[in-house]
């Protein structure tokens, strides 16, 4: 094995993460439903589109990006049966005390403050939209890790509309005043899926 330290290009990562949602049956719009319904109430003229273009700007960080693709990694070897005993059946499981989830799917939470912290601590609990349903034990699939990235994901999200909420208001505007394109990226990934 060499040392040589191999570079992945971002639109490679990025491609990869979305792909990974979407083999897990998550959609970008699942993950803007729980933003809306989070934030709607203190954001006059926020729209779904508003909130699919805050998820996809969360989904371009690195930090992210690299947890969701660690944590489907495990859940689907957790199906395949493919870990040691006993990692196994504690993930395949989701036992309670095991807590490398939540970890994991905070480590980039922490990097939108305090009301994502807040706001993924309570999706944890109320488990809102599609979150409830990757919890729930169906069939052979394992979602240890995904439920919790997905409020991770979510609450971050909501923590940039909260955040440009305050830029809007001192600006004496809402989010009906701007289009939604004004929170997404600022440049398209050249191998956009």
């Amino acid at each position: 094995m060499s040392n040589k330290r191999v570079r992945v290009h971002s639109d490679e990562v990025t491609k990869a993460t979305h792909e990974a949602l979407l083999r897990r049956h998550v959609t970008i719009e699942d993950i803007a439903e729980i933003v809306h319904i989070m934030q709607s109430p203190y954001n006059e003229g926020l729209t779904i589109e508003h909130c699919v273009q805050s998820v996809e700007r969360v989904l371009n960080k690195r930090e992210v990006q690299h947890a969701v693709l660690v944590g489907i990694e495990l859940d689907e070897l957790a199906e395949k049966n493919m870990l040691s005993a006993p990692l196994q059946a504690i993930i395949e499981s989701d036992e309670g005390l095991f807590g490398v989830d939540e970890t994991l799917a905070l480590g980039s939470v922490f990097t939108y403050g305090s009301i994502a912290v807040t706001t993924f601590g309570h999706l944890d609990k109320q488990k809102i939209g599609i979150i409830e349903k990757l919890d729930t034990k169906a069939g052979n699939s394992v979602n240890t890790f995904l439920d919790d990235l997905v409020g991770s994901i979510a609450a971050c999200a909501a923590s940039r509309i909260a955040h440009r909420m305050r830029d809007l208001e001192e600006e004496g505007e809402t989010f009906a005043d701007i289009p939604p394109v004004e929170l997404g990226p600022t440049t398209k990934p050249k191998n956009e899926i």
